[in-house]
Formats: C-alpha cells, sequence, structure tokens
C-alpha cells in the first residue's frame, strides 16, 4: 500500500477497526529486538506511532517503563484502556516531532510501521538524542503482498485497482514487489547517516488469510484507500469483495516483515 505524505490523520478516523484487523509482529523479530537491546524493569522505553497497540505488548511485558507517542486522540484514547492494567505504561497524544523528551535517558527507541510518516533527518537525529550510550533504536514494518496461490483473483484485483485506485489518483499503475533485503538494507543505512552503529537489519515471513468481507475491512485501514471518495470506494471495495467471492471466498495475504536496529555508542 501507498503511504501517501498528508494522509497521516485518516488512521484515526477508524482506530478501533485499525486495532481490530491489523496485524501484530512475530515472536522471531521480538527475539532478535530483545536479545539485541534486553529489557527489565529498570529499562526505559518510547514507541512512536503506537496506533492500535499491535506492536506494545511484547514489550511491556518485559517490565520496562513505556511510553507510546501518538498524534491520534482516538488511537491515544483507545490504547490506555487497552492496556490499563499495565503501571508502567503511558500515552502522550502529539507528533513525535513536537513532544519534548530527556536526552540520553532511553534505553530503547522503536516504531512499528509508523516511522516512515516522520521527517527522516529530524526523527532520527531525535531518537540518538534520546538514546543513552549504548541504547538502540528499532524500526520494522509489515510490508502486504498479494495472494501468490491465486493468481486468477490476484490479477482481477489487479484490473480493478487500475479502474479505481490508480484513475481515482490519477497515477501510474505501481509494479508490485515484495519486500526486499535489498530494501532492509537502504533503510538499515540510514541510521548510519546520523552517528548510529552496531546496525543490522533481517526479514521476517508469515501468511494470513481473509474471508472477503474481513479483507474490505483491512483495506479500509490504509490512509489511500480511506481517502478515495466515498461513492468511488464503496463500489470499488464491493468489487474486491465479488472478486474474492467468485474466486473460492479467500484471500491470503503474504506478509514480510523489515526489521532494522541501530546503536548508540
Amino acid at each position: 500500500m501507498l503511504a501517501m505524505k498528508g494522509l497521516e490523520w485518516t488512521f484515526d478516523t477508524v482506530a478501533k477497526k485499525y486495532a481490530k484487523y491489523r496485524p501484530g509482529y512475530t515472536d522471531d523479530l521480538y527475539k532478535m529486538i530483545f536479545d539485541y537491546v534486553p529489557l527489565d524493569s529498570k529499562a526505559k522505553v518510547v514507541e512512536v506511532g503506537i496506533g492500535g497497540g499491535q506492536a506494545t505488548l511484547p514489550i511491556l511485558q518485559t517490565g520496562c517503563a513505556l511510553t507510546a507517542i501518538e498524534p491520534g486522540e482516538n488511537f491515544s484514547d483507545l490504547c490506555k484502556e487497552k492496556y490499563m492494567d499495565y503501571p508502567n505504561f503511558s500515552v502522550k497524544t502529539g507528533k513525535f516531532e513536537n513532544i519534548d523528551f530527556e536526552e540520553e535517558q532511553y534505553d530503547l527507541v522503536y516504531s512499528a510501521s509508523a516511522f516512515h510518516w516522520i521527517p527522516e533527518e529530524a526523527g532520527y537525529e531525535k531518537v540518538y538524542r534520546m538514546l543513552r550510550k549504548g541504547g538502540a533504536f528499532a524500526r520494522f514494518a509489515n510490508h502486504p503482498y498479494k495472494d501468490k496461490g491465486n493468481t486468477a483473483l490476484s490479477e482481477k484485483i489487479e484490473r480493478l485497482y487500475d479502474e479505481y485506485y490508480y484513475k481515482y489518483y490519477d497515477k501510474n499503475i505501481k509494479s508490485d514487489q515484495e519486500c526486499s533485503y535489498d530494501q532492509a538494507k537502504e533503510r538499515a543505512e540510514i541510521a548510519g547517516k546520523y552517528g548510529f552503529e552496531d546496525i543490522r537489519y533481517a526479514l521476517f515471513h508469515r501468511t494470513r488469510a481473509f474471508i472477503a468481507s474481513e479483507y474490505i475491512e483491512l483495506l479500509g485501514t490504509y490512509s489511500d484507500h480511506i481517502n478515495i471518495e466515498e461513492s468511488i470506494r464503496v463500489e470499488f471495495f464491493s468489487k474486491i469483495e465479488e472478486a474474492i467471492n467468485e474466486h473460492g471466498g479467500v484471500f491470503n495475504i503474504y506478509d514480510t516483515i523489515d526489521l532494522q536496529l541501530a546503536r548508540k555508542m
């Protein structure tokens, strides 16, 4: 899905749906993070862009003090309720680049499928200042890919995107490719420009299955889809739902999650 600058606000309009249909992250991803930066009750952590809290629980369960940053008021309220039983959890509502933090105080700053919304220089420089020596920055994101096992369905949906999505945005058809190691490496190397060292990266994979109605609900959580004029969006989604039901009733998503780790030395 495209990440269009200026559409960040759209997610907060569908906060509950986002929390329900957007996926969490894999156990092996968290293992790699915790091997890189062990956390315990003495650790201080910041999550940038908590959204529906998909990446929060495994970090909270280490016992660390976790402060989440979230520009959306609906998301903030949702996560306050979701994690109300954790006294070590708090939320600050606002944009990461506009919130003041103490310098050299944090063991981990991390962001899940959110850091691309923040201007690169402002984001990386601020994270670097926040981290204590030896502290780490973890950036990761989920990249969904079409159903590779049902070619007829994927091709039908691609035609619908040509007819509705790309026509609406007046864009050329985008080449659809899975997230690669080269892309993960390129993202990882950004941190080196801002003084980070011990840079590492990895990819993780999984498959998710959706019936037609669920897949339509998921599409309704993507900023570029939410932004489509309602009558066009309703027709577009209806056609996708029909296509899935006509081709077996299930749409499989092949996820690639890329993780980048970097340390302040």
